[in-house]
């Protein structure tokens, strides 16, 4: 997989890097981005492999939300049937792993997630990235991850572990921190099995009867906004996990996401001047891509493709900011001026940010400037 393959012709600075299920976990952490989830019940086999979606990199066959709990056999089953496919071409060597996307599997609770492994074959697992973990918590988290680790044992490859914390015990303030710990601590212990760290801030909405309209983004909603920062706060400190941004419940359906004309503005500041550009649901994700980016979360989950190039586009970092990171991890230390001249870097401070912008680069490239967003979520411009 490689991420932007929906714009082939596009110019990079750098270009993107492919990846798959094997790639180095400190990069294939940052490599997720625009995860797309639907019901397990749908054949999703021949989109694969036709590349329906071309800038598809990672998706979610849900037996939870997205699922009825009576369609779960066949869910199942259709899971399996998608996996022998995957499994048999790849190989015979009709397919490589550049046609493969990640492949996560999002189990329903502790038994259902038993009862799906114990249908997993070894070949499968060439072709399986990882396991979601729904309302994980202090209490179920250990059951998970036992579990997942006994897979890897029995299977002698690397299935990893995606808790989602979307638990009312994380959304109450009262029980938020220690409850937060807690996950921490379960994490700690299989660091080596976490790939990534998801929230629900649907289900952390629903604590408190609120839903963000599309001219909000979730920032604007102050009780979750709370829950999110503390989230930040417990497993990114030290670059410790990945945390990727809540979804973006907005689309139109057989609607051209995308600019008639490549409008001449300041991307960022358009879309926090709230200045319209493309339509009220594509400028509302954007809007809120830009704050998860200045947050920390990296990568989004989606529940429709037309989000994919905004999602992962936003990732891509520009070459002022590749050039600050680049030359601060080869200074030892103190405060150098940026080789653009318009800011400080200290060395010691910006290390880390340094360090997230790099990866990011590697999975998503960089680009000239802020301008070429817009042709790069748009190959048509």
């Amino acid at each position: 997989m490689r991420h932007h393959l929906y714009n082939p012709d596009f110019q990079f600075v750098r270009e993107p890097e492919e990846f798959n299920k094997y790639t180095d976990k400190c990069v294939l952490q940052y490599c997720l981005g625009a995860t797309m989830y639907m019901p397990g019940t749908k054949d999703f086999t021949d989109a694969i492999l036709n590349k329906k979606y071309p800038g598809l990199t990672s998706m979610v066959m849900c037996f939870e939300d997205a699922c009825r709990i009576e369609d779960v056999p066949q869910a199942e089953q259709n899971s399996i049937h998608l996996l022998d496919v995957l499994s048999d071409k790849l190989e015979k060597g009709e397919i490589t792993y550049a046609d493969i996307p990640l492949l996560i599997f999002r189990v329903r609770n502790l038994e259902q997630f038993r009862h799906f492994s114990s249908m997993l074959k070894p070949k499968h697992i060439k072709v399986l990235t990882g396991i979601n973990f729904p309302k994980f918590n202090a209490e179920n988290g250990e059951g998970y991850f036992a579990h997942l680790k006994e897979l890897n044992e029995r299977f002698g490859e690397i299935i990893y572990g995606m808790p989602i914390i979307e638990d009312k015990s994380v959304a109450h303030k009262e029980t938020r921190m220690a409850e937060l710990i807690g996950i921490k601590q379960i994490l700690d212990r299989y660091k080596d099995l976490v790939l990534n760290v998801r929230v629900g801030a649907t289900d952390f909405s629903s604590c408190f009867g609120a839903r963000r309209d599309v001219d909000y983004t979730i920032y604007d909603i102050m009780p979750v906004r709370d829950i999110l920062t503390d989230i930040l706060n417990v497993f990114t400190r030290d670059g410790d996990y990945t945390v990727s941004g809540p979804v973006w419940e907005y689309f139109r359906i057989n609607k051209a996401l995308k600019f008639g004309t490549l409008p001449k503005v300041d991307l960022q500041q358009s879309l926090l001047r709230r200045i319209p550009l493309v339509n009220a649901e594509v400028d509302g994700l954007m809007r809120e891509l830009i704050l998860d980016k200045a947050n920390g979360f990296v990568g989004k989950t989606i529940i429709h493709p037309s989000h994919i190039n905004y999602v992962n586009g936003m990732l891509a970092v520009t070459r002022e900011e590749y050039e600050d990171a680049l030359q601060i991890l080869d200074t030892s230390g103190g405060v150098i001026k940026s080789a653009s001249a318009n800011k400080m870097n200290e060395i010691g401070p910006h290390h880390l940010w340094a360090e997230k912008v790099v990866l990011r680069a590697t999975a998503y490239g960089v680009i000239e400037n802020e301008s070429r967003y817009l042709e790069l979520f748009n190959p048509d411009l």
